[in-house]
């Protein structure tokens, strides 16, 4: 009897030995999970989800190319090198601007790419790449009217156009004295509302002032300038440092090879045909 006891006792005691272990190797196998960084798990998909707003020409912007509608622009060409450089596929959601630091917080999206300014306040919410492109801030008007605009100055008291949360919005606030502004979400309805005679203008980033004014015969870039942008860069969320540090990576090698101008040449001459 003392035997049987003996030996339940131990059965009893390896059972509890075998659970446990069980138990740490499924922890283990949780805290491992956990502790994949962003760039781990991009790598593990196979893919890469690009955030963006696609009516920014020449950075992104839709093209119908052999029948089939694609988002283009050079913006889009470095998130392509980006996922090349990381050996995986590139995914493009197509998003209001104003929504896409949110969707990188609710990890809808793995990074953005999207003539977006490292302002103060988005740095809260995101990390940024090193800058990538400067350009001239602009005002986009009706055909004739470009030269009644040559000075700041000229700019008070007008009905000005700008994309909802960027740094344009910010920027008409700031240097347009008493002005109206009308922020709508998509540069392709302000576009209207200026050929409808509903603003006077709208500020924009001078390559794509440019590309509205040549695909637009009834508009014109005002000879009037705002000053330049402080660079556009590419946001991540907070703390995926080394998802971050492979842009930067790409950038580097981008910029160093001549790359950025090239996509920026190629991407406007594309956004100018019919």
């Amino acid at each position: 009897m003392y035997k049987n006891i003996k030996v339940k006792l131990i059965s009893t005691v390896l059972l509890i030995i075998i659970l446990f272990t069980l138990y740490g190797c499924t922890n283990s196998g949780e805290t491992a999970k956990q502790e994949m960084t962003k760039l781990e798990e991009i790598k593990e998909k196979g893919k890469i989800v690009l955030g963006t707003s696609a009516d920014y020409p020449p950075y992104e912007f839709h093209k119908e190319i052999n029948g089939k509608d694609e988002i283009v622009g050079f913006d889009i060409e470095i998130a392509k090198q980006i996922a090349k450089e990381l050996g995986v596929e590139l995914e493009i959601k197509d998003m209001k601007f104003d929504g896409l630091l949110a969707a990188l917080q609710m990890n809808k999206i793995d990074f953005i790419v999207a003539g977006m300014t490292p302002t103060e306040e988005r740095k809260e919410n995101a990390d940024f790449s090193k800058t990538y492109y400067e350009a001239e801030q602009c005002l986009l008007v009706k055909k004739g009217d470009g030269s009644k605009y040559k000075e700041i100055d000229d700019l008070s008291g007008i009905e000005v156009g700008v994309q909802k949360s960027t740094i344009q919005e910010q920027l008409a606030k700031e240097k347009i004295e008493d002005a109206e502004i009308k922020a709508l979400s998509k540069i392709t309805s302000l576009v209207l509302e200026l050929k409808n005679n509903k603003v006077d203008g709208i500020v924009l980033v001078k390559p794509v002032a440019e590309a509205y004014a040549k695909a637009n015969k009834d508009l014109e870039v005002a000879e009037v300038s705002l000053g330049k942008e402080d660079g556009v860069a590419i946001a991540v969320k907070k703390g995926n440092t080394e998802l971050m540090n492979a842009i930067n990576k790409t950038i580097d090698k981008l910029m160093k090879e001549g790359k950025i101008s090239q996509f920026i040449n190629e991407a406007t001459h594309l956004s100018e045909e019919d």
